[in-house]
């Protein structure tokens, strides 16, 4: 699986995300990390990831502890065009983590959901850092 390339657009802030990066590592891949909070996002990556992951710009907006309130963007009358155009001036607006393998691109919260984009797990039993486990000790989801 040498050619299984792991990109994780990552919060190092975030627990979720810092699970899920913990996960891919756990199970052997060297991920592209992408600190998306310090690089910020271009509208054609947005467009892509979103398209890629079957999601609309208003179910990747960051709700909570995100400026999304203040900005007037829980307004349904807001745009994803409009929504777009604010993640790019403000990175947190868009949740995280986003991650892309050969086997798909998804929003992995809850962090389990990386599970499925990946071509191996962590050996078990694996836990999240809150001690929760994620794998048994046979290798099963938990």
């Amino acid at each position: 699986m040498s050619n299984f390339q792991v990109v994780i657009h990552h919060n190092p802030d975030c627990g979720t995300s810092r699970n899920v990066l913990a996960t891919i590592e756990a199970a052997g891949y060297a991920p592209t990390v992408i600190d998306y909070l310090r690089d910020g996002w271009t509208r054609p990556q947005l467009v892509a990831l979103f398209a890629a992951a079957g999601l609309t710009a208003r179910e990747a907006l960051r709700e909570t502890k995100s400026p999304a309130a203040a900005l007037g963007l829980l307004d349904p009358a807001i745009t994803d065009d409009q929504l777009i155009a604010a993640m790019i001036e403000h990175p947190i607006l868009v949740n995280r983590p986003i991650v892309a393998t050969p086997k798909g691109v998804a929003l992995c919260r809850p962090s389990e959901r990386v599970l499925d984009l990946l071509g191996r797990w962590p050996p078990g039993p694996f836990n999240k850092e809150d001690g929760s486990p994620l794998i048994d000790a046979n290798g099963k989801r938990a």
